[in-house]
């Protein structure tokens, strides 16, 4: 899978712009707040639809107009296409031309893994970064996924409302048998999805990260959630509904899954090293890409925001070894060394490539 072409108008801080870019390595450098990263995200925009950096469409667009747009040619090993995103009051989306209306008939065209300095953070903070990184990979592979995740969520909404209702109004308790089969009818669908991937993970990443780190430290992953099956769940509910009813939200579910790191059968949010989570993450990371390959025949396009400044030369060179066959955008203040023939490098300043060599 690999980007041929990117052509940006009013989008960000960049005015008008096309670049070809390498089928390898194409590294953007420049100094800070340059319009680097708005590369990347031009390019996530493409793959899913939405910024990794805003809700806000607005915020695309260039200051002082009214209307962005990006477009972008790809090739997949069966075919190739052009996406064009206009962003504007509303967004328009066309694939091949033709315009698209669910987010589902665009996410899978071009697939993508992002890789940022924040993502330590899948593993140094809470469960929720945690279920977006599953979220994430499997909703690219699965669009699916998507679907049964949101109605989920909104069901759990109306369910927590309903809660808040019986506290506050004394409505009865009878409505929730109907709330919980629903939730449970969706809870089934995401859950066999995440134990699917995760089971995909782990048979990967033990031997990725021993690699990594020269056979001196193992790496496990623990899929941790309440759910087992649908009647299990529903009872689960009905055991917690006298609390959920305190609460005025839903205490147990899907929503609150979580998966652990283990090093050397040690929990890592409690014993890992900085270093450790760093490796940890890029074991991960290059997990994710092997899973996606896998799964379509192809490797993912990487996008690399200002990450390789995290590694040592160690962690890098083994890096580099694992990306060997996949398309990768990076950016970084300065250019840095690749050991590949295979790259293009582009230096950015205030929104223009104004240099460009192989």
């Amino acid at each position: 899978m690999l980007i041929s072409d990117i052509e940006l108008t009013n989008f960000r801080n960049y005015k008008k712009v096309k670049i070809k870019l390498n089928n390898g390595i194409n590294i953007f450098y420049g100094d800070n707040a340059q319009g680097k990263t708005n590369i990347l995200e031009s390019i996530y925009v493409c793959a899913i639809g939405k910024s990794f950096r805003t809700r806000k469409d607005k915020d695309l667009i260039y200051i002082g107009e009214e209307q962005a747009s990006v477009n972008v040619k790809y090739k997949k090993k069966d075919r190739n296409g052009e996406i064009n995103i206009d962003i504007s009051k509303q967004k328009s989306i066309k694939l091949n031309g033709i315009k698209i209306n669910k987010l589902s008939e665009l996410i899978g065209n071009i697939v993508v893994v992002t890789f940022t300095p924040e993502d330590i953070g899948i593993l140094k903070n809470g469960p929720a970064n945690r279920r977006h990184f599953l979220d994430m990979l499997i909703g690219q592979l699965r669009p699916a996924y998507i679907y049964d995740l949101n109605m989920y969520l909104k069901i759990l909404e109306q369910r927590n409302i309903y809660l808040r209702q019986i506290k506050i109004e004394n409505k009865s308790e009878d409505m929730l048998d109907i709330w919980d089969e629903k939730l449970a009818e969706y809870a089934d669908k995401v859950y066999k999805y995440r134990t699917e991937f995760i089971k995909k993970i782990k048979d990967k990443i033990n031997i990725i990260h021993k690699n990594i780190t020269d056979n001196k430290e193992e790496m496990q992953i623990s899929f941790n959630t309440s759910y087992v099956n649908k009647s299990q769940f529903i009872n689960l509910l009905k055991e917690h509904r006298r609390v959920d009813i305190i609460r005025g939200a839903t205490s147990k579910g899907i929503h609150r899954d979580d998966f652990e790191i283990y090093i050397n059968n040690k929990p890592i949010s409690i014993y890992g090293s900085q270093g450790q989570f760093r490796t940890s993450v890029l074991s991960l990371k290059i997990s994710e890409l092997q899973v996606i390959y896998d799964e379509i025949g192809e490797y993912p396009i990487l996008l690399l925001d200002d990450f390789m400044s995290e590694l040592d030369e160690k962690r890098r060179k083994s890096f580099i070894k694992f990306i060997d066959k996949v398309q990768v955008i990076i950016t970084c203040t300065d250019k840095i060394n690749i050991d590949k023939s295979d790259y293009s490098c582009f230096n950015v300043k205030k929104g223009k490539i104004i240099e460009q060599f192989t």
